[in-house]
């Protein structure tokens, strides 16, 4: 197997002159994106420089406090886009929203650190980071979809929920569709996409793996694992952040503590 192959930094700059293409269909058809794909091409091109930067001097630095310090911050950002995504008061969703995805990631990497990969030390950064991200970054996703799901559910039918709640049924109990409903649609993109991994996409973690000289068979026992924590970490944080977030903005007799109706 090949060792992995640098790119230089004139290439990838020559190979940016593809987008021209996009920012040329941006023009022509008047879709108004040019400045926020500069914003963000700015600002991605910023951070992952920064961020490649740090990394470089955490896998060299590779202390348990500072790794557990970085994956606190991690999970701090993580629950701010997620808040921020819902319309919904940032101090009082914060702590539910953090806490379901601290209770899906930690787990998960302690077992991954301990059991599965079992790294010298079982805290390096090289694993524990990457594998935090990429749990992470999916959970975002699937957390965003659920509130927002369950939220507009609640809204549009908000008699139905008035009606259970008459009836006798606890807070818990009256959203139990809604919950059904959001829980659906934030798991359905990852079952469609282990049902086709392989098959009709090559995910990311064993590409890079592959391109960076590891053998097809090691990378897909890698891609397997990681797919399975983000189904685990995806049920677990969705599930959870909808339970807390239920308690935290519903009172004990269902009425709404914000604006969700």
């Amino acid at each position: 197997m090949q060792s992995v192959i640098d790119i230089q930094w004139w290439q990838l700059a020559v190979f940016s002159l593809t987008l021209l293409i996009p920012f040329y269909i941006n023009f022509h058809y008047q879709l108004g994106f040019a400045k926020d794909a500069l914003v963000g091409l700015g600002r991605m091109t910023l951070q992952l420089i920064m961020i490649g930067l740090y990394l470089e001097f955490l896998f060299q630095l590779n202390n348990l406090w500072v790794n557990l310090s970085w994956l606190v911050i991690m999970v701090a950002v993580g629950t701010s886009a997620i808040v921020s995504k819902t319309n919904l008061p940032l101090k009082t969703l914060f702590t539910p929203v953090a806490m379901s995805l601290a209770a899906g990631l930690f787990p998960l990497l302690a077992i991954l650190a301990t059991a599965v990969i079992k790294p010298d030390p079982y805290y390096h950064a090289q694993y524990a980071i990457p594998l935090a991200g990429m749990l992470l970054g999916n959970s975002l996703t699937s957390n965003i979809v659920c509130l927002q799901s369950f939220f507009s559910s609640l809204k549009e039918r908000w008699p139905e929920y008035q009606a259970a709640l008459s009836l006798g049924a606890s807070p818990i109990e009256a959203t139990r569709p809604f919950v059904q409903n959001a829980l659906q649609h934030a798991l359905a993109p990852m079952l469609a996409t282990m049902a086709t991994t392989g098959l009709v996409t090559i995910p990311g973690m064993m590409t890079g793996q592959i391109l960076g000289g590891a053998s097809p068979m090691v990378a897909i026992k890698y891609q397997l694992m990681i797919m399975i924590a983000i189904f685990v970490m995806m049920s677990i944080a969705t599930t959870l952040c909808l339970y807390l977030v239920i308690r935290r903005t519903l009172s004990s007799e269902g009425r709404p503590q914000v604006a969700v109706a």
